[in-house]
């Protein structure tokens, strides 16, 4: 799916968005209407703000450096207006989830196999696999609160330095798949294709039951 993403010949700011959402996987609509006042790329952060999340407050993320890299090329196109993914037809309007969820039908994959939001499911269900992380810290990137009242008291970090050094192991860790590493092959098949070669799980959003509020 990844190299397939990078081989996307439509709209610029789409294929950037589906870049960063399997690099950063935040929900589809913080992405989607990102304002460039909210990233820092010198120091390499991107803080949405209370009002566009769905907790309502602040989420900082940390950007390792091929999220800045695609960010920088995209301030070539939109840098000069507010939003980060504008829509084609308006600059004042971000391109639709709808627009996303196209973008993957047109690459190939069905609503079965891929969606924007399922990028959240296959890196949560990866970097729990991989066992090199804390859940906590896993949660914490994914935006989910502690539904426990008294535990979301007493522990009011970010986990930003695990997270920091967790993104940057995933952004290299989805480079290796991209250029040649483990890959697994699709059941699904085009009509007059061979299985597709999949750098990444199928990522069809699952509801599992977590001890964290999860969307």
């Amino acid at each position: 799916m990844l190299r397939a993403i990078d081989n996307f010949d439509g709209q610029l700011t789409v294929k950037a968005a589906l870049q960063l959402m399997a690099l950063l996987f935040p929900r589809p609509g913080e992405l989607r209407a990102a304002d460039w006042s909210e990233f820092d790329l010198a120091a390499a952060v991107w803080t949405i703000p209370a009002r566009r999340t769905k907790m309502r407050r602040d989420h900082r993320m940390p950007l390792p450096r091929q999220a800045v890299e695609i960010l920088t090329g995209l301030q070539t196109i939109t840098g000069k207006g507010n939003l980060v993914f504008s829509g084609i037809r308006s600059a004042a309007r971000p391109i639709s989830e709808n627009t996303l969820n196209a973008a993957l039908r047109r690459l190939g994959y069905t609503q079965h196999e891929a969606t924007a939001h399922g990028f959240r499911a296959s890196a949560s269900t990866l970097l729990n696999e991989s066992r090199r992380w804390t859940a906590d810290a896993i949660e914490a990137q994914l935006g989910h609160l502690d539904p426990n009242a008294t535990r979301r008291t007493y522990d009011r970090g970010d986990h930003w330095d695990e997270r920091l050094e967790m993104l940057t192991w995933w952004a290299d860790h989805l480079d290796q798949l991209r250029t040649g590493g483990e890959v697994r092959l699709s059941g699904q098949r085009r009509k007059g294709t061979k299985p597709r070669a999949e750098v990444m799980p199928r990522v069809r959003a699952r509801k599992r039951s977590r001890r964290r509020v999860r969307t």
